[in-house]
C-alpha cells in the first residue's frame, strides 16, 4: 500500500550505487584517507565540478527532443542468478549467491515471527526484541565491544522485527567475512538483552508515541489502518505507554526463545566469496545450533473489515490542508488477478494525476493502489493531500474516478502505458543478484512458488482492457469505501457533511499523555 504500510523492502535489496559508496568508504577508511577533512572537502568539490562540467557539456551538445520521439532499449529479461540452496542438518535453509563485482558481501536471515504474534497487552514487545537483540550485546561481547569491532572494519550487524517477519542482517568486506559472520551468528544465537539497553529501547519507543501526532500523514496512515482492520487488530494496533511499561526482560527472553531457532530461519548471503568455503564457514558458525523440533506453525490473526463505509475525521486545527485516505480491505498477492489489479492501479494513478492534479489543480500529491500482502489481505487505497477549502471537491473527484474505471473500458493507450510502467518498475527490482535472491527467500518464507515472479510478469503482460474493467468491477467496492480526513474542521468549507449525513470524529489523544 502506498504510504499506509511500512513494509516492506526485501532484505538485501540495496541499490548498487549505495553499495558502491559504502564499499568505497570502507576501502578508503582502511587506508585512512579520510583522516584529512581538507582532503575530503577538496575531493568533494572536484567531483562536483566534474559532474557539473559534464552536464553542461552534455546540455550544450544535445538537442532536446519531444517525449514522443524518445526511444528506449527493450527491458532487460529477468534472469535468476546462479545460486545454491541447501539445508543444514539443524533445519536452517541457506541461499548463497556469488557476486564478485565488489569485494564485499551482505547477508540476511528471515525469522518466522512478527509483531502480529505479540500479546495484545504488550504491543511493542516484538519491536523491542528486534532492537535489543543487537544493542544489548551477546554472551561473548558487550554492546560497546560489538560496536568497536564492527566499526573498525566498516561492517554492520543489524536486527529488527516487523509486522510479519523477524530479520537479522550483516554487511562486510570479503576479507572480514569470517569475523563478521561470527558476530552475526552470536547476535542470532546468544543475545543477552541487557537491562539498560531494554530501558533505553522502551524510552525511545515512548518518545515515538509522544511524537506520533506530529505529522498529519502519519496520523492518516495509522488511523486508516485502524478503520480498515479494527483498532485491536495486530495489523493496526499501536503501542501505548501502558503496553510498553508492561514489557520486561523476561518477556524479551520468552519471545526470543519461542521463535529464534535454526529450523525457523532462512539465511541468504550474496557477495564476493567462494561458495564451498562459505558453506564451510556457515557450518562452523551456525551448524551446531540445536533446532527446536517442537515449533508449531503460528496461527495467523483473522482479518475482516472493521468498517464497510463511512466518513471519518481527525481534527487538527493548525493545518491548512487535508490528508485524505479512501479505501477498503483488499487481497493477497497469490490472487489469480494480481497482475490485472497491478495494471488497474497504474491506469487509475495516471487518471488521478491528470484529472485531480493537472486539470482540476486540486492537489500535488495523489495516488491509488491495490496493495496486497503475502499472507493476509492488504488494502485498496486512494490517497493524497489538498487545500482545506477543496477537501470535499477532492474527495468527490476521487470517487468519480474510481467509479469511472468500473464503468468505462480503458483505452488501448492507457493499457499500454500502465503495463509498460508496471513491468518497468518490476524489472528494476531485479537489477542485481542480491535483489533476486532476496525475493526468492521471501517467496519461500511465505510459501510462494520460486517462479512466482515470472508468473506475475506474464500475468501483467497478458492483461487486457477487458481484464482491467472486470477486476475493477469485481474487487473495488465504491459503496464500501472508508474515507478518512485529517484536517482543520473550521477551514474545510463546504463541510464534510456534504459527503455523508454522519461524519464520525476520530479521537487521536494519546492515552496517558
Amino acid at each position: 500500500m502506498s504510504r499506509c504500510k511500512v513494509n516492506s523492502k526485501q532484505p538485501m535489496e540495496n541499490h548498487r550505487n549505495s553499495e558502491q559508496r559504502r564499499s568505497l568508504l570502507r576501502l578508503l577508511s582502511k587506508f585512512k584517507i579520510f583522516k584529512s577533512k581538507k582532503f575530503f572537502y577538496a575531493l568533494s568539490l572536484a567531483v562536483a565540478f566534474l559532474i557539473g562540467t559534464f552536464n553542461l557539456t552534455l546540455a550544450a551538445t544535445t538537442t532536446a527532443k519531444h517525449y514522443t520521439e524518445l526511444q528506449f532499449a527493450p527491458l532487460p529479461e529477468i534472469k535468476l542468478p546462479k545460486y545454491d540452496r541447501f539445508v543444514l542438518q539443524n533445519g536452517m535453509v541457506v541461499y548463497l549467491g556469488e557476486d564478485h563485482e565488489l569485494p564485499s558481501l551482505n547477508g540476511a536471515a528471515l525469522v518466522r515471527t512478527g509483531n502480529r504474534l505479540e500479546p495484545a497487552d504488550k504491543v511493542g514487545l516484538a519491536n523491542v526484541v528486534g532492537t535489543v537483540m543487537r544493542t544489548g550485546g551477546t554472551k561473548k561481547h558487550s554492546p560497546d565491544e560489538l560496536n568497536e569491532m564492527l566499526g573498525q572494519r566498516a561492517a554492520s550487524v543489524e536486527t529488527s522485527i516487523g509486522d510479519t517477519t523477524g530479520s537479522a542482517s550483516f554487511e562486510a568486506l570479503s576479507e572480514d567475512a569470517e569475523m563478521v559472520l561470527g558476530l552475526f551468528a552470536e547476535v542470532l544465537r546468544e543475545p543477552v538483552f541487557a537491562q539498560e539497553k531494554l530501558d533505553l529501547a522502551k524510552a525511545q519507543l515512548k518518545d515515538n508515541i509522544a511524537r506520533r501526532n506530529d505529522e498529519p500523514d502519519s496520523i492518516a496512515d495509522r488511523e486508516f489502518l485502524k478503520l480498515i482492520y479494527g483498532k485491536d487488530s495486530p495489523y493496526a494496533r499501536t503501542a501505548e505507554y501502558a503496553t510498553v511499561n508492561r514489557i520486561t526482560r523476561e518477556d524479551l527472553l520468552n519471545f526470543y526463545q519461542q521463535y529464534f531457532h535454526p529450523n525457523n530461519i532462512i539465511l541468504g548471503i550474496v557477495g564476493d566469496f567462494d561458495t564451498s568455503k562459505m558453506r564451510s564457514l556457515i557450518q562452523a558458525k551456525l551448524g551446531d545450533w540445536q533446532p527446536n523440533h517442537n515449533i508449531t506453525k503460528s496461527q495467523l490473526p483473522e482479518v475482516s473489515p472493521a468498517n464497510t463505509g463511512g466518513v471519518f475525521f481527525a481534527n487538527q486545527p493548525q493545518l491548512t490542508q487535508s490528508s485524505v485516505r479512501m479505501g477498503h480491505l483488499g487481497g493477497q498477492r497469490d490472487s489469480p488477478d494480481y497482475g490485472a489489479l497491478s495494471v488497474l492501479s497504474g491506469v487509475l494513478n495516471v487518471r488521478l494525476f491528470n484529472e485531480l492534479r493537472s486539470r482540476q489543480r486540486l492537489t500535488y500529491d495523489v495516488e491509488a493502489s491495490w496493495s496486497p500482502e503475502y499472507d493476509y489481505p492488504g488494502v485498496f487505497v486512494a490517497d493524497g493531500k489538498t487545500r482545506s477549502e477543496t477537501t470535499v471537491q477532492f474527495i468527490k473527484a476521487l470517487q468519480t474516478e474510481i467509479k469511472r474505471i468500473q464503468e468505462q473500458r480503458i483505452t488501448p493507450a492507457e493499457l499500454a502505458l500502465a503495463k509498460e510502467s508496471t513491468l518497468n518498475s518490476f524489472v528494476f527490482d531485479f537489477q542485481y543478484p542480491a535483489q533476486t535472491l532476496s525475493r526468492l527467500m521471501t517467496y519461500e518464507y511465505y510459501g510462494y512458488p520460486a517462479d512466482f515472479l515470472f508468473r506475475y510478469q506474464k500475468a501483467v503482460a497478458a492483461t487486457t482492457a477487458a481484464d482491467v474493467q472486470r477486476v475493477a468491477q469485481q474487487y473495488i467496492k465504491p459503496n464500501n469505501l472508508v474515507t478518512l480526513v485529517v484536517g482543520n474542521e473550521t477551514a474545510i468549507q463546504p463541510p464534510l457533511t456534504q459527503l455523508a449525513t454522519q461524519v464520525t470524529p476520530i479521537d487521536i489523544t494519546i492515552p496517558g499523555s
